[in-house]
């Protein structure tokens, strides 16, 4: 005879309706768990994203690192239609390709994508939430197909820059991206755009806002209307 489920395994993340009005004010809606393939997945799809963060759990107690997951009050998109590419950054991919100078190539090197994306400092964080754990779950992910890299390449064949993330059901989700010259981000970002557009994708999360990704188009939605757009998408 077969046995009843595990309700604690299968509420581990709140539904959608309880996302809605989650109280938490960062958008912690849970902890812990694992970061297998299934679970990443049923994440990706509720909106939901891990990102490991140094806490102290008492006041006196030791930093530890503890695996957080988010789904914020305020999200950030940036949809194709709206992508906006100054005259400087157009004129710089147009003479990085003319020239040779950058090469973009996608799902190439996704896991050093990962260890660049890793190695650059974050302001007002003395480490990185791209831990070893994380590295080994999206290369997985990877793995599985359900992750994807763009990778910017100089004319000695170094990876100088490039950007990754997560594509479940047709929703992108952009996790993190660097560069060790110029624009090498920005263009394989424009670049990831470009081949998601082709392959039918409308708009990508980029989970919170940054300055420059203002400026190439990307807007804020609360946590309602981004779930709203999100669930649609995955409809569809």
């Amino acid at each position: 005879m077969k046995g009843p489920e595990n309700p604690q395994k299968r509420r581990f993340f709140p539904g959608p309706s309880q996302l809605v009005h989650h109280p938490d004010p960062d958008g912690v809606v849970a902890i812990d768990g694992d970061l297998s393939v299934p679970t990443l997945l049923e994440a990706y799809r509720l909106g939901i994203f891990p990102w490991p963060t140094d806490v102290r759990l008492h006041a006196r107690g030791p930093i530890v690192n503890v695996l957080l997951w988010f789904c914020p009050p305020e999200r950030a998109i940036l949809e194709f239609r709206n992508l906006q590419v100054n005259r400087s950054l157009a004129k710089a991919r147009r003479r990085a390709l003319e020239t040779g100078a950058l090469e973009f190539t996608i799902d190439q090197a996704f896991r050093e994508v990962m260890r660049g994306c890793a190695s650059v400092p974050r302001p007002g964080s003395e480490g990185t939430w791209i831990t070893n754990e994380m590295l080994e779950a999206y290369g997985t992910l990877f793995d599985a197909g359900h992750a994807h890299s763009v990778e910017a390449w100089n004319a000695a064949g170094e990876l100088v820059g490039g950007v990754y993330g997560v594509e479940v059901d047709g929703v992108f989700a952009a996790e993190s991206m660097f560069h060790r010259t110029d624009n090498a981000s920005k263009l394989a970002l424009v670049r990831l755009m470009e081949w998601l557009h082709s392959r039918g994708i409308e708009w990508i999360d980029i989970q919170m806002m940054t300055p420059h990704l203002e400026k190439l188009g990307a807007r804020s939605l609360s946590r309602r209307d981004y779930l709203v757009l999100l669930h649609r998408a995955l409809r569809k």
